[in-house]
């Protein structure tokens, strides 16, 4: 396995969630002008997540029969249809067909993403799996980071077909990349052709070190959806403009470009639990900084620990649940372990939503340290079990 073979790969990882990230910033202003009610807004923002959660262990486990590279192809290919039904509905006016798209787009998201990264994994040089899901996350946080910028922009002075054009090109300039890479690999990732006799045993996804690192990722995701949710709105109550959560995000996004190869080459030197741990520390104190220092400039102290501290333990995550699962059950795993992410960075700003509600938003803030700390204690879980040195080595 080449490295011109992994950037296949990873370039293809980049335009696919390049693909989906242009869409995001312009989502909201096109369905309002298309006569959306706010709640219907919010339906549109959710369609995608929601039908990429429910079905990720299903396109796990078609990719676990050999058809990883397929189900990334497939999953390019839906970004693309997912655009020309966004045209289709900017064309007729229709919601629904626009409402079709973003579900074709997340069924699209749930059969190309626990492929790529079980591809990652399983295409990995000896010994730098952890660096290979660094780079792959900074294709995927360098895609959502420029992504809503190039699309803003690109509706601004063309308008929202210009934007969903991208999206069919850049999904389908993905496809070619998919394709690059089976050709180089496809039978070095056929492992239902290797290992075809016996079935697969999910009873592995029990196991301490998946378990762990997946309440770890649902915690995380739980404070880091909420972050997203109520600091914009919290700044805006403040009369701040938009701009000012946009530097937040884009100062957090930075960093967490920066540490993200640092995180996967740590793990792979040291195991992956204490770069996990030295991470989660990093959101935390994060979180504190924040709640103490809630306004800008000193606000974006806390952007820079809060990405510093994902780039670190995001691929770290993802070796320690993934690396040791069998090959026949890893994209079934890889799926699995991605919903606990969706599923935080979706409850989070339901539950914590009633705090503000009752409290107001300044109340929610306070929260994310302590529960950023159950993130921190279910990844020492394999600690304080039989064999923790094994499996903190990943």
């Amino acid at each position: 396995m080449g490295t011109r073979d992994i950037w296949f790969l990873h370039i293809s990882t980049f335009l696919f969630f390049l693909g989906m990230a242009v869409v995001n910033p312009i989502l909201s202003p096109f369905v309002i002008d298309m006569g959306a009610t706010p709640f219907l807004v919010g339906v549109m923002a959710a369609i995608a997540s929601i039908l990429s959660l429910i079905f990720k262990p299903f396109g796990g486990f078609l990719g676990d029969r050999g058809l990883k590279f397929h189900m990334m192809a497939l999953g390019s290919l839906l970004g693309a249809v997912a655009g020309i039904l966004y045209i289709a509905s900017a064309l007729s006016g229709s919601l629904w067909v626009f409402a079709l798209g973003r579900a074709v787009h997340g069924f699209g998201m749930a059969l190309f993403f626990p492929s790529s990264l079980s591809t990652a994994i399983d295409l990995a040089p000896k010994g730098e799996v952890g660096a290979t899901l660094g780079w792959r996350g900074m294709m995927f946080s360098l895609g959502n980071l420029v992504g809503p910028g190039i699309g803003g922009y690109a509706a601004q002075f063309f308008g929202f077909n210009a934007v969903f054009l991208l999206t069919v090109a850049l999904s389908s300039m993905g496809i070619v990349f998919v394709f690059a890479a089976y050709r180089r690999t496809e039978i070095r990732v056929d492992n239902w052709g290797t290992e075809r006799h016996g079935k697969a045993n999910y009873r592995h996804l029990l196991m301490p070190f998946f378990i762990a690192a997946s309440l770890a990722l649902f915690f995380m995701s739980f404070t880091y959806g909420s972050l997203m949710t109520f600091l914009p709105a919290f700044y805006a109550k403040l009369g701040f403009g938009t701009g000012i959560f946009g530097l937040y995000a884009s100062v957090m996004g930075g960093a967490s470009l920066i540490t993200r190869v640092l995180g996967g080459k740590e793990a792979d030197r040291h195991g992956p639990l204490p770069v996990v741990t030295s991470g989660l520390l990093l959101v935390f104190f994060s979180y504190a900084v924040l709640d103490g220092y809630i306004r800008p400039p000193m606000a974006y102290v806390s952007a820079i620990l809060l990405g510093a501290g994902f780039g670190l333990a995001v691929p770290a995550l993802q070796l320690m649940a993934l690396a040791r699962l069998p090959k026949r059950i890893r994209t079934v795993g890889s799926g699995v372990y991605t919903m606990f992410f969706d599923l935080g960075y979706l409850s989070g700003p339901i539950v914590l939503g009633y705090v503000a509600q009752l409290r107001g938003y300044s109340a929610v803030f306070p929260l994310l340290p302590f529960i950023l700390l159950v993130s921190l204690l279910m990844a020492q879980l394999p600690r304080f079990l039989k064999g923790h040195e094994e499996l903190s080595r990943g």
